[in-house]
């Protein structure tokens, strides 16, 4: 990956609905080599996809918190039933498995404070495995979806 690749992904970060045209533009480069490598990016897999970004608020999923599960055990089977639970979960928006203490980070998004406390007593409490857990309320979004560095 050479740096036209990076100016390439950086500007689909920002706007992933650019025409070919428009991004060889942005970029420096004709149609054509553009187009060949934005190919060779998505067949290597380094571009996984495209979506829309969606306002949270605007689909009325006003709450934000963030989970952090510690779990009894870190065996194979109980991490397995545990992430295959948890990814069954809508409102789990991201799960990410630290290393340390605790085990895991989940983002959830729902629409107040009562949805979370019920998503919380009938479906994160009972997720299999899972030992604690602790919530805090994400207050602000200072730095949201950004895009990676070059």
């Amino acid at each position: 990956m050479d740096a036209l690749d990076r100016k390439i992904l950086t500007e689909l970060q920002v706007d992933g609905r650019l025409t070919v045209t428009e991004l060889a533009g942005r970029v420096g480069l004709s149609v054509s080599p553009c187009h060949r490598r934005l190919r060779d990016l998505e067949r290597a897999g380094v571009i996984s996809g495209y979506r829309a970004v969606v306002d949270p608020g605007a689909v009325g999923l006003d709450f934000e918190a963030l989970v952090f599960v510690t779990m009894r055990s870190a065996d194979r089977d109980t991490v397995a039933a545990f992430e295959e639970a948890v990814a069954a979960v809508p409102h789990v928006l991201q799960a990410q498995r630290l290393f340390g203490e605790p085990d895991y980070l989940l983002r959830v998004a729902t629409a107040d404070l009562p949805a979370f406390q019920r998503l919380y007593d009938e479906r994160l409490a009972k997720l299999p495995g899972v030992q604690r857990l602790v919530s805090t309320l994400v207050m602000k979004n200072v730095v949201h979806d950004r895009p990676l560095p070059e």
